[in-house]
């Protein structure tokens, strides 16, 4: 007869052992698959399409022509900064100053792509901020673009455009637009030039483009 003490039982250290390398395998299987659930939720879970552009593109008129076609909700993120802050835009930069003003922008395009499914339209310089550009990869971005001489056409060198105010607005915008187009480009997956194109000309394209209709 052998030795009972010399095989070990069912609730031996070694049993134990591997009983909890059982139990443990399931639950690592589960994390992996849950971060992977995750992964694809980030991937997928964004807003039907961002708008981007210089002032005069018609990023807001755009994407308000978006939603009525589709039936997507439309954000605007300058609506949710004067909403954070409490004032008009112009306001916050005369009173605040442009960097105050950058950390609302960038704070509200991080919660509207967090939260919007629909039709998100972002302020011209949000994708000055290295941070927003980097959570924009990957994003159904469309950069609508325009000529300096549309633009200040467009604009009318309106004073309720902060940045265009000043003695040369003009100037300005060029200047504005040299800065950031290659900013524009880098993280637009399709760009629209809308110069010569009416609004609803511009969301037909832009919904034929992304398959939202």
């Amino acid at each position: 007869m052998s030795d009972p003490t010399v095989r070990p039982g069912p609730g031996s250290a070694s049993d134990r052992a591997r009983a909890m390398a059982r139990r443990e395998a399931p639950d690592a299987q589960s994390e992996a698959s849950a971060e992977r659930d995750d992964t694809l939720a980030g991937a997928v879970d964004r807003p039907a399409v961002v708008l981007i552009g210089p002032p005069g593109s018609g990023k807001s008129s755009v994407g308000a022509a978006i939603a009525r076609a589709t039936g997507l909700a439309l954000r605007d993120t300058d609506n949710d900064i004067e909403q954070m802050a409490g004032k008009s835009i112009p306001d916050i930069f005369t009173q605040d100053g442009e960097p105050h003003f950058r950390d609302l922008e960038r704070t509200a395009v991080r919660r509207a792509l967090g939260e919007h499914r629909g039709v998100l339209a972002l302020g011209g310089g949000a994708i000055l901020a290295p941070e927003t550009r980097a959570i924009l990869a990957g994003a159904p971005v469309v950069f609508l673009s325009l000529s300096m001489s549309t633009g200040v056409r467009r604009t009318g060198l309106a004073s309720n455009r902060p940045l265009l105010a000043g003695l040369n607005p003009r100037a300005t915008y060029k200047a504005l637009l040299d800065a950031r187009l290659p900013l524009y480009r880098e993280i637009a997956r399709h760009e629209v030039e809308t110069d010569n194109l009416s609004v609803a000309e511009v969301a037909r394209i832009i919904i034929e483009k992304l398959e939202l209709a």
